[in-house]
């Protein structure tokens, strides 16, 4: 390919991908603010006027799903990120500084558990979660949300512990420092890039899932917000004004965590060994 052609093909290309990605965002947010009988006549119209009467609807249904699935989302999204972070991010500093077999063993079955997609250990899990009570309770989910997403936290801290200096924790070994306490005091705050990437995408990754809660929570615990759209749609007739309100108001928090640790995510893909 010559450069003439390279100089008005990449635009072109980079201009067709960004309107695949700006498209469905368009149409939810102008589909927000316009009464249903004006989406389904002009569905990529500007909203004019514009009225919250979907948003409206949404926050104040009497069976109150949003808001019961917005408590749900976010105790379900805290809990599952935070343990994931501890525990992979102290399991990936012992893999990367360890060369033994037992780290090895250990960092193989992390990868082969990258592989396996949820979907096909779903009915494994929910009998597991029922032999131990668990099935249709918070923890249950948490719990599977954990071991589902630790081998990714473990890999993505490894590969940032990798660029700390060991001579660091050699010298915090000679003041007399343990093995926690190095890691924790030394070591972490240190991995701040590693672990915004982490909480950015489980956090999204968790919170936009619909099989796990569907099935673990099951109808009678509750709901979360991506469960909520689901069953937010009628059997015979559906409400398009709030369905688009409640999907703009479902990605609202994955919006604000991610403005949040934008310069930290930013700093953990281009930069991971720059510290402070």
């Amino acid at each position: 390919m010559s450069s003439s052609t390279a100089s008005w093909l990449r635009p072109l290309v980079s201009l067709f991908l960004a309107a695949c990605f700006f498209l469905p965002l368009y149409l939810v947010l102008v589909n927000v603010f316009k009464p249903s009988q004006d989406i389904v006549a002009h569905p990529a119209a500007l909203p004019v006027p514009a009225t919250t009467a979907n948003l409206q609807a949404v926050l104040d249904r009497p069976d109150r799903l949003f808001w019961y699935g917005l408590v749900n989302s976010v105790e379900i999204t805290a809990f599952s990120v935070t343990i994931v972070v501890v525990l992979s991010a102290m399991l990936g500093h012992y893999l990367a500084r360890t060369a033994g077999l037992a780290a090895k063993v250990t960092l193989l079955i992390l990868l082969s558990g990258l592989t396996i997609p949820s979907a096909v250990i779903i009915s494994s899990l929910t009998r597991v979660l029922d032999s131990f009570g668990l099935m249709g309770t918070i923890p249950g989910i948490v719990l599977a949300d954990v071991g589902y997403y630790l081998p990714f936290g473990v890999f993505v801290f490894m590969g940032f512990v990798k660029t700390v200096p060991v001579e660091m924790e050699q010298a915090a070994a000679i003041d007399g420092a343990g093995y926690f306490r190095t890691f924790w005091q030394i070591v972490f705050p240190l991995m701040r890039p590693a672990t915004a990437s982490v909480f950015i995408f489980l956090g999204v990754w968790i919170w936009n899932d619909f099989l796990n809660p569907l099935i673990i929570l099951g109808p009678d615990t509750g709901t979360t917000v991506t469960v909520g759209v689901y069953r937010a749609i009628g059997e015979h007739q559906t409400d398009f004004g709030a369905l688009f309100a409640f999907m703009f108001l479902a990605s609202l928090p994955v919006l604000v965590l991610f403005l949040l640790f934008q310069k930290s995510f930013v700093k953990g893909l281009t930069s991971g060994a720059t510290k402070g």
